[in-house]
């Protein structure tokens, strides 16, 4: 079963939600869901009451609600109680909220826009699009973080073909494609840049972006000429495709003189480019 996690806003208030691609619908975190209805600080506590109500008074919207593995505040995995739209639709009448009707509507609409990326994915670009230049980036960084979403894609199809694991070997060939072309782990790479949780694409600057855009393209065509059997066979592709990058980055470096990776972070370039603008 693939599945795509994400973090949804309504009202500023996060909301972690999951598309299954298999049934084609968006479940979304209970407890996240009923603390932005009812603003309380003990939602877990809320949703026990009223989950045993429910079961009580004998409906069958209790005994529906499944569980899957969302990542908490720690950045761990944990079950958790989800439910799909009309689930929710259902739970919502049983929550006395003055939001709920907003949040119905906003409900109904987080569904319908990943219906329509799935139909046509150039939707799911253009509203990235929206999303970064509303953030303050340049329209010359969006195409080349757009673009780059599209390579990693790539690479992460290429990866599935040859039997690597979402989540933690994900990591790990990352972390070895990023360290060979940069010579920073994803870690140290995130420190350098001030960063905590933050992206760290969002973070890179335009060559930046490029030089590992070049590593995982170069990646994915070497994996799918040696086409690796094992994890170990995988992380050495990983390393040549990140080494083709080093390359590019080492001779530009040898030409102008300058450092490709550098300490700045969104904050700090959209700070320069403030100050630039009004000198």
């Amino acid at each position: 079963m693939n599945k795509d996690t994400a973090i949804k806003l309504f009202e500023s208030k996060k909301i972690r939600s999951i598309w299954d691609d298999e049934d084609e619908k968006w479940y979304f975190s209970i407890i996240d869901v009923v603390e932005v209805l009812t603003g309380t600080d003990r939602p877990r506590k809320y949703w026990s009451d009223l989950k045993a109500k429910l079961k009580k008074e004998g409906s069958e919207l209790s005994e529906k609600i499944g569980q899957l593995k969302l990542v908490a505040g720690d950045g761990k995995l944990y079950m958790s109680d989800v439910a799909d739209t009309e689930q929710l639709f259902r739970l919502i009448q049983s929550i006395p909220s003055p939001k709920a009707e907003p949040f119905k509507t906003w409900l109904a609409k987080a569904g319908r826009e990943r219906i329509d990326e799935i139909e046509d994915p150039e939707i799911g670009f253009d509203r990235l699009m929206v999303t970064y230049l509303k953030k303050g980036y340049s329209k010359e960084w969006v195409n080349q973080r757009l673009k780059s979403i599209e390579i990693r894609k790539e690479l992460t199809d290429e990866w599935d073909e040859r039997g690597v694991k979402k989540g933690q070997e994900y990591a790990i060939l990352t972390d070895e494609i990023t360290k060979a072309w940069s010579g920073l782990s994803v870690k140290q790479y995130k420190i350098h840049k001030d960063l905590k949780k933050e992206n760290l694409r969002d973070n890179m600057t335009n060559l930046e972006l490029v030089l590992n855009m070049l590593a995982e393209a170069s990646t994915t065509e070497i994996s799918k000429d040696k086409k690796p059997k094992t994890f170990n066979e995988n992380k050495t592709v990983a390393r040549k495709g990140g080494e083709v990058a080093k390359a590019a980055r080492l001779q530009l470096e040898s030409t102008t003189g300058k450092k490709v990776v550098t300490s700045q972070n969104a904050k700090s370039l959209q700070q320069a480019k403030n100050k630039e603008l009004s000198d």
